[in-house]
């Protein structure tokens, strides 16, 4: 599928559920906003009556005078036109009851079957405690239209609650207005809808454009065509993921990365190989047997550094073209240490070098171990060459903010100022004080790809006392 598509689906999907949401917490929050204007109105009215009784009752209890219930029955009887926002209501669907203050039922609107008997609901009772009384309960059970709102208001008599007024009212009476708020609140929001979907279409375009440049520029580049990079902005992702394209155009094209392996590798071969060639004419003239077996160890040590750089050579390649870890797992960093540290006990026996090491108890980074291992040892080695006979090599392991240290510290010579630069280049490397020899000088730059590719680094860095400390750094 493509991306303009998915944009346009994965949009569309996510505005859907917002809509949808929102319209509903939108219709929930009119409704409740009706029922409190519903209740409200019916609190004033229930105060009304409440008073009007009041005034038609002497101290012996409340009296309903003949007006009062003749006034309400003729007004729920009335045919009303009254036009409410588009709506017409033609009948008043007000109920109206008195209870005494024994709850017992002195007027009903709906006749007179309910008089005498006992008013046992809730609104009432608060009532005649001085409370507010309010209730919503269906009439008739299983019949949702008979949901009503009732509100009692006390009728006070000389100071004394005499009786309570209970005024009812069917929710079923605003639902008109309800249906139309959420046919109105639909609509709109279906239109706002569609506006949005048509709009998205030129924003898709717009944000694809670019990567469909992009694209055709690579093909471009596939097919080895000649074209220019294309212009997509400054600062941008577009314009980054271009020069991206341009340095792999020109690292395809000028063949870099071959030329410069050969050419280094070809370099570091003629010294051996000048070395080899010298050796074996000499072995055509007349010598004495120990001159002879010199110049046989002579081209033995060349051909093993030449294996050697290969080799190197060979695992520096496979590092550099992997794009993240293969077999990765927990490391404890202090059985890392320790097996570097029995590697290179010879070594550090002959030299009379002391391997001190300090590790923070229970360290574990994530990785492969074989390569860890690798990178350790080169620094470690490192040290070992560069220290005199009898002195201290350091490694520390311990936590910084995110990241996992460790740290190979010696006491040797240090790097030149003009080295530092240089010091992790392919083939580059120093004189080892005692031989005065050069290593392959791989082993630095296949200690930092063993480090970026565990999404770390390595430095180096001269230490004020005398010496050098390099530092692997690894996310937690």
């Amino acid at each position: 599928m493509k991306i303009r598509n998915r944009l346009f689906i994965t949009a569309a999907l996510l505005m859907s559920i917002g809509v949808y949401w929102l319209v509903d917490w939108i219709v929930q929050d009119v409704r409740l906003h009706y029922f409190i204007t519903m209740e409200e109105s019916l609190v004033d009215t229930s105060v009304i009556l409440a008073a009007q009784i009041a005034q038609q009752t002497d101290g012996r209890g409340i009296h309903i005078d003949p007006t009062f219930g003749k006034s309400i029955s003729e007004a729920v009887a009335r045919t009303l036109d009254a036009q409410i926002y588009g709506f017409t209501k033609t009948n008043m669907n007000l109920r109206v009851v008195v209870v005494d203050r024994e709850r017992r039922v002195l007027y009903d609107s709906r006749g007179s079957d309910a008089e005498g008997t006992q008013y046992e609901w809730r609104d009432t009772r608060l009532a005649l405690q001085g409370k507010y009384g309010a209730r919503a309960s269906y009439e008739e059970a299983g019949v949702p239209d008979s949901f009503h709102f009732y509100v009692a208001a006390p009728v006070w008599v000389d100071g004394e609650i005499a009786g309570a007024v209970s005024v009812g009212k069917p929710v079923s009476s605003i639902t008109p207005f309800m249906r139309q708020a959420r046919v109105r609140l639909v609509v709109s929001s279906l239109i706002a809808f569609t506006a949005i979907l048509l709009l998205l279409i030129p924003v898709s375009l717009w944000i694809i454009h670019p990567i469909r440049i992009l694209t055709d520029y690579a093909r471009n580049i596939r097919d080895g065509r000649k074209v220019t990079r294309p212009v997509l902005g400054h600062g941008g992702e577009m314009s980054e993921l271009a020069n991206a394209f341009e340095e792999m155009r020109d690292a395809l094209e000028g063949k870099q990365y071959v030329e410069e392996y050969v050419q280094s590798l070809t370099h570091e071969m003629k010294s051996p190989l000048a070395a080899i060639q010298g050796a074996a004419e000499l072995l055509d003239e007349d010598m004495t047997p120990e001159q002879r077996a010199l110049f046989l160890q002579n081209i033995r040590n060349e051909s093993k550094r030449m294996h050697g750089l290969v080799d190197r050579m060979l695992a520096l390649a496979s590092i550099e073209k992997r794009k993240g870890l293969v077999r990765a797992e927990p490391v404890d960093v202090q059985g890392l240490l320790d097996d570097v540290a029995g590697g290179l006990a010879p070594v550090l026996q002959a030299k009379g070098i002391t391997l001190r090491r300090s590790v923070v108890p229970g360290l574990e980074l994530y990785g492969e171990y074989f390569l860890l291992r690798q990178a350790v040892m080169n620094l470690t080695q490192n040290a070992v060459d560069f220290s005199e006979c009898g002195g201290v090599i350091e490694l520390h392991a311990e936590t910084a903010g995110t990241e996992i240290r460790i740290a190979v510290c010696d006491e040797g010579t240090g790097i030149p100022e003009y080295a530092l630069d240089r010091i992790f280049d392919r083939f580059y490397s120093l004189s080892r004080p005692e031989s005065g020899k050069k290593s392959s000088g791989l082993g630095l730059n296949f200690v930092r790809q063993i480090a970026r590719l565990h999404g770390g680094d390595v430095v180096l860095a001269n230490r004020p006392s005398g010496g050098v400390e390099a530092t692997l750094s690894f996310p937690v």
